[in-house]
């Protein structure tokens, strides 16, 4: 399966998606990807490699240890590691096909915010109507 981020500039691939794919609240995240939460899968390193663009990649260490990879280029957030453990965490939304496989927990609630709802408001398969 292979993954890419928004300008196209970095190529990833995968062999397998390893561990349970969550939605995550924690505010560390909320805060690097502009979202109430965003969707990781657990990959095992040896599953994981990069095909292009690895000369584009910037880090940040958002908390000790963890570091987050992104485009230098567009921005695009897509694997964050912990060095000292066996897999890395894709950003599900950079997988360019389907993995075949749903999110199966929410983890960080305790740090939602207020606004965030899940259920009851109108949803739209494009613009809401009368939108130009």
């Amino acid at each position: 399966m292979k993954g890419s981020c928004l300008c196209g500039a970095i190529e990833y691939e995968i062999d397998s998606i390893d561990m349970p794919v969550t939605h995550c609240h924690y505010r560390t995240c909320q805060k690097a990807h502009a979202a109430p939460f965003i969707t990781g899968a657990g990959v095992m390193r040896e599953h994981f490699r990069w095909l292009r663009g690895e000369d584009k990649l910037s880090s940040f260490e958002s908390s000790p240890g963890k570091l987050r990879y992104f485009c230098s280029v567009c921005g695009s957030h897509l694997v964050a590691e912990r060095v000292n453990q066996p897999n890395v965490i894709v950003r599900a939304a950079t997988l360019d096909e389907d993995p075949g496989v749903t999110p199966q927990l929410h983890i960080w609630t305790s740090h939602d915010v207020p606004w965030l709802q899940h259920e009851g408001i109108p949803a739209y398969p494009e613009w809401q109507p009368g939108r130009k």
